[in-house]
């Protein structure tokens, strides 16, 4: 009799299950077709769409009163149903608001598989960009993450249809192309996040990681333990002193074609389980969320994914800096003190503040890189998420023209974030009597100490952070967001890299 041992992770298990989908067609029509849903843009006030086929005050009745974001279904004799989409006030809608009334229409027909959306009042937006904002907010709203339920509710969208009388459609079409490009990143983020930690260790990333550089025109560099040891990177090593699994530092390279317009470095925070360490986290349902906290190295790694078929003029470098935290007889400990690879020493007064600890040694790697910038994404603090909540990430830096960049980045995104001051006056809270620097701060501004924190690594390198704790997950269906990973700051990255040059 054959007593294998029960194996509890599948043979064959797909950490990327976006990409094996089939596509949904998108594309800008003269007419619709054979159709399951029609959307049609009614806006707040004058005339209604005759495709509605019912007068403002019948609408009103039913409770719409044409506000961006809400929808209301209409049945239609034809078969096929009828959704009216908010559209504001006439002229009203920019580029956030057109993603947006996607996402709308797509919540409003989760069963329906062929859609069309008719456009109107589409003059004060650029037509590539129109086509880019629709693709995002039809295909972010309707991802879902169901590879590992034996049967999936999820019905695949085959097509969706745009009419749009008057518009560029050649112009439409290529902006289809490049929010395609955007989503299919965001969504190898998201599955990266939503996946659990017992499928997704640091080695298993590492192997997503070289499959996706051979397939999108990126190199993949591993670094194992006996490797970061030669490295000096006592950060990382300090972390998985606890665990049962190797750590990982990834290091992805991606050049374009001729002189690039500056090198960019990327560094992502990828604890792929936080339990905190021996300072233990409650299990309450935030604990449960800590499988997203390789969040930001989820996010860098998607970025690489989309510069060669995008035409990134910038050169890129990105580490990824991946281990789980976890308790045990040989794990870190209060007290300790780690060296770097700067030659900083760090007293360990929290292992919970471990983010920051995995982090220091590839800013230093990103410095001796001399890379003209770095960008680097983690989910660090909880006082991101009781500062700015679900929706809005912190950015913080020493150079503001980065800064800046970054804000621009996220606006285009639709990815909020907010600069907060790198307040040098709280530097003295990171103080230790028996290292150079201690990992933790006081009890107030956590992020801003945590930043204060990495900015020793740095040195004059021009820098910014994003601390996405806050935003990594969404706890519902909103507008493009879907519940769990929102794969957060994929495509702010993606947009500074393709505007990135140095000075």
């Amino acid at each position: 009799m054959n007593h294998e041992p029960y194996k509890l992770i599948p043979e064959v298990f797909t950490a990327v299950p976006s990409l094996e989908g089939d596509e949904t067609e998108l594309h800008f029509v003269d007419g619709f077709d054979q159709l399951d849903a029609i959307g049609v843009m009614v806006p707040s006030e004058g005339d209604v769409p005759a495709s509605v086929g019912l007068h403002r005050e019948t609408l009103e009745s039913a409770g719409f009163d044409g506000k961006p974001g809400t929808t209301l279904q209409l049945a239609n004799a034809s078969g096929t149903l009828v959704v009216a989409v908010g559209g504001g006030k006439p002229g009203s809608l920019d580029a956030d608001g057109w993603r947006k009334a996607a996402a709308a229409l797509v919540r409003a027909t989760q069963r329906h598989t062929r859609l069309g959306f008719e456009l109107s009042d589409t003059a004060g937006i650029d037509a590539e960009h129109l086509g880019q904002v629709l693709a995002e907010g039809i295909l972010l709203a309707r991802y879902s993450y169901e590879t590992l339920k034996s049967k999936s509710k999820q019905k695949a969208l085959s097509e969706v249809q745009f009419l749009a009388p008057g518009i560029d459609s050649a112009a439409a079409e290529r902006g289809l192309t490049v929010g395609r490009v955007k989503v299919r990143a965001t969504a190898i983020a998201r599955d990266l996040c939503n996946a659990p930690p017992s499928h997704l260790t640091a080695a298993g990333l590492g192997e997503v990681s070289q499959e996706l550089g051979k397939r999108f025109g990126f190199t993949v560099e591993e670094f194992n333990k006996e490797q970061l040891i030669d490295l000096r990177c006592g950060g990382l090593l300090g972390v998985n002193a606890g665990s049962a699994q190797e750590p990982r530092m990834i290091k992805l390279s991606y050049k374009p074609d001729g002189s690039p317009s500056g090198h960019l470095g990327l560094v992502g925070k990828g604890i792929m389980y936080d339990s905190g360490g021996v300072s233990l986290k409650p299990s309450d349902p935030m604990h449960l969320l800590m499988k997203m906290d390789m969040g930001g190295a989820a996010a860098v790694l998607a970025v690489f994914t989309a510069l060669r078929d995008l035409g990134c003029r910038a050169a890129v470098t990105g580490f990824l800096m991946c281990t789980d935290n976890m308790p045990s007889g040989s794990a870190y400990k209060l007290g300790d003190v780690l060296t770097t690879r700067s030659g900083l020493t760090i007293e360990v007064k929290n292992t919970d503040a471990e983010g920051r600890l995995v982090m220091c040694d590839a800013l230093t790697l990103a410095v001796e890189d001399e890379v003209d910038g770095i960008v680097d994404i983690a989910t660090l603090t909880g006082a991101a998420l009781m500062s700015l909540g679900q929706l809005t990430a912190p950015v913080f830096g020493n150079d503001q023209g980065l800064v800046d960049r970054v804000l621009e980045s996220g606006g285009r995104a639709d990815e909020q974030v907010w600069q907060l001051p790198l307040e040098r006056a709280y530097r003295p809270q990171l103080d230790s009597d028996v290292a150079d620097i201690s990992n933790l701060g006081g009890p107030y501004a956590g992020s801003t100490t945590a930043a204060l924190f990495l900015a020793e690594f740095v040195g004059e390198t021009p820098w910014a952070h994003i601390d996405i704790a806050g935003t990594m997950q969404s706890d519902k269906d909103d507008a493009w967001r879907s519940k769990g990973a929102t794969g957060f700051g994929t495509r702010l990255l993606i947009e500074l890299a393709l505007g990135y040059s140095a000075g």
